[in-house]
């Protein structure tokens, strides 16, 4: 029978613990955080909200001359996506774009179903959320609180619209006495209508009650002027959604301005390689709303 010498014996030992403990070691690192985006370049990068599925940023451009003590017009953007996926980074080149024309300039995250598994109403109280942190810190972040706009695409022009018109959906550790409601909307290809008058989605995700995330149904004097970008030949979210919508704004009284774009499809406005057009367009218009309100200095 064959023994290790004592010398041997140690060093089997000393080997062994240290396979074990490498194991242990390995058991107990945390797993990455599959719900975690990716901060966008040159962006500062925010937390304004802390959920039990994890924490949400807003990517936030400055103006180059940006400085402690301004009081900029800003604007938070929304990526689309069906409230299922979709990134921030959508909107990076709309706000690095606006940024250069002095506007604090935010693109968010927010809860969606492939990361968080969530509903479209925790969509919506994040929207909400975003909106309240941003005035909340005016001061912070060189920004009017009296100047914000809120935007999206799709399920975002959705989120970006339910912040302007939906009541309720507010977060109850959040001061109610700061206002969720923004002072403007840009909203492009957007739902407005999610009950089963509009985009047929709504009710299959919302069932009885699709009506309560629907902005169009909470359309009252007083809501924020807004514009949208739609194009006519949209199959996913009807352009008669959006011309319904417009209507009952200017019933109300409010400034609604359709921008429509004959024979464009859902998601036309994104800047993309070869197809920029569409892009440059709705961003020219979007200055020319902006600078009407007084967030953007009229071209010298």
């Amino acid at each position: 029978m064959n023994f290790l010498s004592p010398r041997a014996l140690v060093l089997f030992l000393v080997v062994t613990f240290s396979c074990l403990s490498s194991v242990s070691a390995a058991d107990k690192k945390p797993a990455a955080n599959k719900n975690a985006w990716k901060p966008l370049p040159g962006a500062e990068y925010k937390v304004y909200k802390k959920t039990k599925q994890g924490d949400l940023h807003l990517n936030i451009y400055k103006p180059a001359d940006w400085k402690t003590g301004d009081s900029r017009p800003t604007i938070v953007f929304f990526f689309g996506g069906g409230w299922r996926n979709g990134n921030p980074s959508q909107f990076e080149p709309h706000c690095k774009h606006l940024a250069s024309k002095g506007m604090v300039a935010c693109t968010a995250e927010y809860r969606i179903k492939s990361k968080h598994d969530t509903t479209p109403f925790e969509c919506v109280a994040d929207g909400k959320s975003a909106v309240r942190w941003i005035r909340e810190h005016a001061k912070e972040l060189g920004i009017d609180p009296d100047r914000i706009v809120a935007g999206g695409g799709s399920a975002g022009g959705h989120v970006a619209a339910c912040t302007g018109t939906v009541i309720g959906f507010d977060e109850p550790d959040e001061n109610k006495s700061i206002s969720s409601v923004p002072n403007a909307m840009a909203l492009f290809n957007p739902v407005v209508d999610t009950t089963e008058t509009g985009w047929k989605g709504g009710p299959a995700q919302l069932g009885e009650r699709c009506r309560e995330i629907s902005p169009i149904h909470f359309v009252k004097k007083g809501t924020p002027p807004t514009i949208i970008f739609h194009g006519t030949e949209d199959k996913t979210v009807l352009f008669e959604n959006v011309e319904r919508f417009t209507e009952q704004m200017k019933q109300k009284g409010n400034r609604c301005v359709l921008v429509a774009y004959p024979n464009e499809g859902h998601g036309f406005f994104n800047l993309r390689k070869n197809s920029e057009d569409n892009y440059y367009s709705t961003i020219k218009k979007l200055d020319q709303f902006l600078t009407s309100l007084g967030y953007l200095e009229p071209k010298q």
